[in-house]
């Protein structure tokens, strides 16, 4: 049901962008993409596919000289699938790749447009080794280091004397979960991680250790969306003494809470806006708006991650085009010129392609509302804890 409902809302809003397949006419500039569009990440995956599409018309409006159109694939987070969206949308002329979501998606798929001299760009993959390949065409706006900073400052002001942290052994989860048990270990705070395997569905037996051996005061999730549900539903069930539950990426979103109301409330992810939606500055108001007429409801943290990432390489393509060098391999030259500030922070590449000022806020869900907790130059509420969803 839901990828027939994302295939219909893709064939709805092309007329505003473009068509989502065939290759590109003369007068127009192909962008693809791949995001799942079904499976398990396609909540996540709608959600950029409907922020791209709604950067794509926003700069499409503002400047017909360089009209773009943006074709997407859905890969149903396989990784082969990915390559071949690649492989498939560049030699339909795209000139740029955005995808994915998930490092193990977005590694060899970025690795195939390399292959194909073509620039990738994603905010859906935060493993550090991905901008340690040397790719020069390859940029993402988002990393595990500032997810990392984020959630870690929250959990180390809130002062719990021992942590547990439940991981994902995919690549980023992991990832986060290290980096997290070094900074709050070298903070006098006792962590605990359990490795869990992406395959399995019952939580109950980790959430056991949990607790009668770490007796932790808070629970932290290293995970994704579906992971998220099987972990706090054995919780609910089993109901440890923790204080707080804590998550990442794709946790803290209404999405989540309107599917699972009895699980999300007090729940802690990290997030960029409030919702309701509160923008402060223009292109904010004119995305928040342009989505709200497109899709009849209020943007979320991942679809303005992909708003901003599309942004910012249609900027760049408008710089390449208007040099005469969008063609010749001077589309990585024009990303690397990015200085922006944007919904998200300011956004710089560095290098290796990756932004180092990219930094996160922590939202926490509040009966249908979310509220921004940290950092206290960003919170629009304080945080409440201790606080349960059971």
């Amino acid at each position: 049901m839901l990828g027939r409902a994302v295939a219909v809302a893709a064939i709805a809003f092309a007329g505003l962008c473009g068509s989502v397949a065939g290759p590109a006419s003369a007068d127009e500039i192909l962008v693809g993409a791949h995001m799942p569009l079904t499976g398990s990440l396609a909540r996540s995956g709608q959600a950029f596919d409907e922020g791209m599409r709604v950067a794509i018309q926003m700069f499409n409006e503002r400047s017909p000289r360089h009209r773009i159109r943006l074709q997407v694939i859905d890969d149903e987070s396989a990784p082969a699938k990915a390559v071949s969206a690649v492989e498939k949308l560049v030699s339909d002329g795209a000139v740029a790749v955005i995808g994915g979501y998930g490092s193990n998606i977005v590694g060899p798929a970025s690795d195939a447009a390399n292959k194909l001299d073509t620039l990738y760009v994603t905010a859906g993959a935060v493993s550090d080794e991905l901008t340690a390949r040397g790719l020069k065409a390859f940029f993402r706006i988002n990393n595990n280091a500032g997810y990392q900073r984020g959630m870690g400052a929250l959990l180390e002001s809130l002062k719990p004397a021992s942590i547990s942290i439940l991981a994902s052994t995919k690549e980023a989860p992991m990832l986060l979960a290290k980096g997290l048990e070094k900074d709050l270990s070298g903070k006098g705070i006792a962590v605990t991680v359990h490795a869990f395997d992406p395959a399995i569905t019952d939580f109950k037996p980790i959430i056991n250790k949990v607790k009668l051996q770490d007796r932790s005061d808070i629970l932290v999730m290293s995970a994704y969306e579906n992971d998220y549900v099987g972990i706090i539903r054995a919780a609910k069930v089993l109901k440890p003494q923790v204080k707080l539950v804590v998550g990442a990426w794709s946790l803290a979103t209404p999405k989540m809470y309107q599917e699972f109301p009895d699980l999300m409330n007090n729940v802690v992810g990290t997030s960029f806006l409030p919702f309701p939606v509160e923008m402060k500055d223009e292109e904010g108001k004119r995305f928040a708006e342009t989505y709200r007429q497109a899709y009849g409801k209020d943007v979320e943290y991942l679809s303005t991650l992909s708003f901003v990432e599309t942004t910012i390489l249609a900027e760049a393509i408008a710089r390449a085009d208007e040099a005469g060098t969008l063609r010749s391999g001077g589309l990585p030259e024009a990303m690397r010129a990015t200085r922006r500030e944007t919904l998200l922070g300011p956004v710089q590449f560095d290098a290796n392609g990756d932004n180092p000022r990219f930094s996160v806020a922590m939202g926490q869900h509040r009966s249908g509302r979310i509220v921004l907790v940290s950092p206290a130059a960003a919170a629009t509420g304080e945080i409440a804890f201790p606080a349960l969803p059971w």
